[in-house]
């Protein structure tokens, strides 16, 4: 009678969020980002509302070059807000908001570029609403990530090290004894 031993292979599911340490260098390029857009938003959104325009007016009503109303304005204050709130915090909070909101960003230019020229289109957006949407999208996108993907992060980045566990072991002695790992 044979026994077998059964080998399970273990997989370890890894969370990126966990490897970032508070004080490391990315997190000012999350939290410059975050506090960026979230200031411009902000901004927006004050302005729309001091214009007194009505909540769901779709009259060509401008703050900062963008067509607004008085619920794109008070949208647009709740995100500057999490976005500052985001930038306080830092770390991968920032960096995961800022991925986040950026993905809802362009798919709300998807979505409002469909409604232009429609009853629908209640927050009052323009096609230069619409091209807000994507760049800002886009951009925090790009702050969120920053660091975090990519082909040739170096090999003392935590996110690198946290993808590459069975790596990182050889690489600390080879320092630690003095050689270069090639």
């Amino acid at each position: 009678m044979a026994t077998h031993s059964v080998h399970r292979e273990t997989r370890h599911r890894i969370r990126i969020d966990d490897h970032l340490p508070v004080d490391h260098r990315l997190n000012r390029v999350y939290r410059i980002g975050a506090g960026l857009m979230g200031l411009f938003l902000l901004a927006f959104g004050i302005l729309g509302l001091t214009n007194n325009i009505g909540f769901f007016d779709t009259g060509g009503n401008t703050a900062l070059g963008l067509n607004t109303n008085g619920t794109l304005s008070v949208l647009s204050v709740c995100v500057g807000l999490l976005l500052f709130a985001g930038m306080v915090i830092g770390g991968n909070f920032a960096s995961t908001l800022n991925m986040t909101l950026g993905i809802l960003f362009i798919l709300s230019g998807f979505l409002n570029l469909g409604l232009l020229d429609t009853s629908q289109n209640f927050l009052a957006f323009k096609i230069q609403n619409v091209l807000f949407s994507f760049v800002v999208g886009v951009l925090l996108m790009v702050f969120g990530m920053y660091g975090r993907v990519g082909s040739t992060l170096p090999h003392d980045n935590p996110y690198w090290r946290a993808r590459h566990p069975d790596a990182v072991q050889p690489e600390q002695r080879a320092v630690e004894g003095g050689d270069q790992v090639r």
